[in-house]
């Protein structure tokens, strides 16, 4: 095990790892920021042709009762495309928490410092290397990852103590009847199905996916309404924000009533909101919460555990864009929410310029009606 780099090595026990994209044998992908919330293994395997990788991965797949998506996920990644039986054979063996990432580039493998020194690179669930192991003239290498894996612990006890995520719960922030009218009419009018923002070819656009998201939201256009929707969240919420984060929002994203219904199998799977090019001026998430008359449907931020938050009906949930979270499946009943952004005037200027990420067919900014402070 090293922690310090050698020969270009990058990779120094406690530091944030790279984020990366990689394509996967079983023709999907994998996204780096996404998984956080688990350990994980890179092991980079190179050729597999070569028999010393081939008995790696085999003193690897030696361990696969201990693979699971809730606590340890494994990634062999390769430099040379296995032949196809082979190839179709390392897809067929693919699921949540074992998959093949196809490095025929070598970017990745050289990013770890692996392209020349193959190793296995251990990642706890706060995406922070743990263990960099470098293969040896013997097996040591397999023993040593095989004893380390062997030991770690479960996700909630990753740190020695128990973790909570930087949230802020701020209560009372719309009035129950001020809830109950938004409830209302979303009822009445209904919503659309929710989309979520996705870069491709360095653009971004708006995909529906209910694999990863099932939710309907109706917005807001009604001038009046957005009047008084504005005049709670400033007089109400910016306050604590300002004096518990520091931060000065001047902006808010999206009037939204949202809906999570247990009929539709509502939730939306873990992610960032602040990664992708059209949405990199987003500073704070707030979900307010607008019922309690349902089950399941809460927040989780997987890097700090499996523990759940909710907010009080008319209190709100604040937390950074750049946290991992994702909402549990809804199982009964419908929950509605309000789940607008919060971010300042550099923000605004930096939301204008990311126009030209947008994908034709996006809406663009043009800046004004998201004013928090419109008398300045």
């Amino acid at each position: 095990m090293s922690d310090s780099p050698g020969g270009g090595e990058p990779i120094r026990l406690g530091d944030p790892v790279p984020w990366f994209g990689a394509r996967t044998l079983a023709g999907g992908s994998v996204d780096l920021h996404v998984q956080g919330g688990r350990w994980i293994v890179l092991a980079f395997l190179g050729d597999l042709s070569q028999s010393r990788a081939a008995q790696e991965l085999s003193e690897l797949m030696s361990e696969a009762a201990l693979f699971d998506e809730d606590k340890l996920v494994v990634y062999a990644v390769l430099t040379v495309p296995p032949p196809a039986p082979v190839a179709t054979a390392l897809a067929g063996a693919s699921n949540a928490a074992l998959g093949f990432l196809a490095d025929y580039d070598g970017v990745l493998s050289r990013t770890y410092g692996a392209l020349d020194a193959p190793r296995s690179v251990v990642i706890d669930p706060m995406l922070r290397a743990v263990a960099n192991i470098v293969w040896d003239e013997g097996m040591n290498h397999a023993q040593t990852l095989r004893g380390f894996l062997r030991q770690l612990p479960d996700v909630d006890a990753s740190a020695g103590v128990e973790l909570t995520a930087p949230v802020l719960i701020v209560p009372r922030v719309f009035e129950f009847d001020f809830c109950d009218f938004l409830v209302g009419l979303h009822e009445e009018i209904g919503g659309s199905d929710s989309g979520f923002l996705f870069d491709q070819g360095g653009k971004t656009a708006t995909v529906i996916d209910h694999a990863l998201k099932r939710r309907q939201d109706l917005v807001i256009g009604d001038p009046q309404l957005r009047e008084i929707i504005r005049d709670r969240v400033v007089r109400r919420l910016l306050p604590p924000i300002e004096r518990f984060f520091q931060y000065q929002a001047t902006r808010m994203d999206r009037y939204m009533v949202c809906c999570y219904d247990s009929a539709l199998g509502g939730h939306f799977y873990r992610h960032r909101d602040n990664v992708n090019l059209g949405a990199r001026h987003r500073r704070f998430a707030v979900t307010i919460n607008l019922n309690t008359d349902y089950e399941g449907c809460d927040l989780v931020f997987p890097e700090f555990g499996h523990r759940r938050y909710r907010a009080p009906c008319g209190g709100a949930v604040v937390f950074s864009c750049g946290a991992l979270h994702q909402v549990t499946p809804i199982t009964r009943g419908r929950r509605y929410a309000f789940v607008p952004f919060l971010y300042g005037e550099a923000d605004s200027a930096l939301r204008e310029a990311n126009n030209a990420h947008l994908q034709e067919g996006e809406a663009h900014y043009t800046g004004g009606l998201d004013r928090l402070f419109p008398e300045a």
